[in-house]
Formats: C-alpha cells, sequence, structure tokens
C-alpha cells in the first residue's frame, strides 16, 4: 500500500487532469479517465467524424456495391450505420443544432452531461474501438465484426432510452446537443469499421 500511494501520488502531480486515480487494498491503483479528458476525446472524435464521415470514398462504394445484398450477419451494424445517418439528417434538416464544435460536454461542476447508463455505455464501446484502431500492431488478433456488433448493440440501447427531441430538446438542450455528438462519433467509426475493416457497404439509409 506504501509504494502504491507513492506511485499514486506522483501520478497525481503529472495527470491530475487527465486521470482519477484510487488506492484498492492490497495495493492495486485504479485509473480512471477524468471527465475533463473523456470530454476532449469526444469533441476530438466528434470532429475527425465530421472531417471524414462524408468522403470521395463513399461515392465509390455506394457504386462498387449498389447490386450487391445486405450481409446477414453484419445486418444490425449496417442497420445502426442507416439509423445514425438518419438522425443526423433529421437534426440538419430542422436546425437543431449550430455546430458540434460547440457541443457542451461538460456541466458547470466539469462533469459529462450524461444522465443514463446507455450514454456511458455508448462512450465505453467508442473508447474501446478506437483503442483497437489505435493500439492494435495485427489485423490478425483483433476481431473487428464482434467490436462492431457491440457498437451497434450500445447504439441500439442508447437511442431506445436516450432521445434528442420532444421534452429533451425543450428543457434540456445541452443535453440533446450532447445526445447528438454521441451519434455523430458512432456514425463515422461503424462507418469506419465496416468499410476499412468488414469490407462492406455502410448503407446511409435501408
Amino acid at each position: 500500500m506504501e509504494i502504491a500511494n507513492a506511485i499514486a501520488s506522483h501520478l497525481l502531480i503529472e495527470t491530475s487532469d487527465v486521470f482519477r486515480v484510487k488506492i484498492i487494498p492490497p495495493g492495486w491503483i485504479h485509473l480512471e479517465l477524468a471527465h475533463l479528458a473523456l470530454a476532449a476525446w469526444l469533441k476530438k472524435l466528434v470532429s475527425l467524424g465530421e472531417e471524414k464521415g462524408g468522403t470521395n470514398k463513399e461515392s465509390v462504394l455506394v457504386s462498387e456495391y449498389r447490386d450487391v445484398q445486405l450481409s446477414s450477419s453484419l445486418f444490425p451494424i449496417q442497420y445502426a450505420h442507416a439509423r445514425c445517418c438518419s438522425l443526423m439528417r433529421l437534426v440538419q434538416q430542422e436546425e437543431l443544432f449550430i455546430s458540434t464544435n460547440v457541443i457542451p460536454w461538460l456541466d458547470t461542476q466539469q462533469k459529462l452531461r450524461f444522465n443514463h447508463p446507455a450514454e456511458f455505455r455508448l462512450m465505453n464501446e467508442l473508447v474501446k474501438v478506437m483503442d483497437e484502431l489505435e493500439c492494435s500492431s495485427t489485423e490478425a488478433g483483433v476481431k473487428w465484426e464482434k467490436a462492431a456488433l457491440s457498437l451497434s448493440q450500445a447504439f441500439e440501447s442508447f437511442w431506445c432510452n436516450c432521445r434528442i427531441w420532444g421534452e429533451v430538446k425543450t428543457t434540456s438542450p445541452e443535453l440533446a446537443q450532447v445526445r447528438h455528438g454521441l451519434i455523430v462519433a458512432t456514425q463515422w467509426v461503424l462507418k469506419f469499421m465496416l468499410e476499412d475493416k468488414l469490407s462492406a457497404f455502410a448503407p446511409s439509409e435501408l
């Protein structure tokens, strides 16, 4: 415990804005990403999604896969992607939000605005997938279909429990914007996994 406390003290000095550190007997050091760091990561991911979400590659893939049936094993992933695209179009048509660059991820207490477990689950799945994309040294060791399916399931749970219209839009506009940001991030990650990792069509509608 003495050694663990010494290490934790050093970590808090160096990375207090990134990690929360907790010591668990007999000397385990638990690191938890701070909400401020997660908000910065989500902002970067959404910006990346907007930048790369609609590339020239999309038109090529639409032509290439136009006559190909949707894969039965990948259909839940493709459906989740199409649902994301549909929601994003609806947001744009109704001009609900001005820009994703100013999404208020944090509240006045510097905590993420999430208030439902499904929001945290979706964020956790996004983190796991992006970790695999960034850190995997070999394609053989990653089960991309399983990872994409887990992400699509987390998105479906999120959308069933966390809406952005109606009462939420009226009474909690900041929460609605945060949820919209999660949709934008999920759409891009699903699109990337379908096209680049699974060699499948990422439909914008079904």
